[in-house]
């Protein structure tokens, strides 16, 4: 695939699950890589994530999605040196459904009928940008890559897959 600057970019498989829609009420774990998996967020020390400045902003920004898309809750999660892992539980109708994979987690806190549904992509989308801005203002290097292009998902669809 050529780009716009007239270089070549490798085209990349797909992960995502033919004909699946990732609007749809369930559970998801995710992957997000640093770009070229720089170590930005801070460093393993003794067996322990220390993050630094950045790792915080990201931090701030992974747990203010439900802010942005109400119709999810945040699972498990751990920002790395170099990636962010986290389960994403998107809502149907109602709220959120954590009994659907047999998991015990409380029902999110608010149930608005007629709120926009967003795709995985959509809320990935949005949590790079949030933590990109934040962590490029406070480096002065706006525009600057922080996350790579893609990411790694995989739909949970039980409970051993949980946990």
């Amino acid at each position: 695939m050529t780009t716009p600057d007239g270089s070549q970019r490798q085209q990349r498989r797909s992960i995502r699950l033919q004909g699946y829609d990732y609007t749809q009420e369930g559970a998801y774990f995710l992957t997000v890589c640093a770009h070229n998996r720089a170590c930005l967020f801070g460093d393993v020390i003794a067996g322990e994530m220390r993050l630094n400045d950045a790792g915080r902003l990201v931090q701030t920004a992974w747990e203010g999605l439900p802010n942005h898309y109400p119709r999810i809750e945040l699972d498990a999660w751990v920002i790395m040196p170099n990636h962010v892992h986290g389960i994403v539980w998107i809502a149907g109708s109602g709220p959120v459904r954590a009994a659907s994979v047999g998991a015990g987690l409380k029902p999110a806190p608010t149930t608005v009928a007629a709120t926009k549904r967003y795709g995985l992509s959509e809320i990935v989308r949005g949590f790079k940008t949030f933590s990109a801005r934040r962590v490029n203002a406070m480096r002065g290097t706006p525009g600057t890559p922080v996350w790579q292009r893609n990411y790694y998902e995989h739909v949970i669809r039980d409970e051993a897959a949980l946990d």
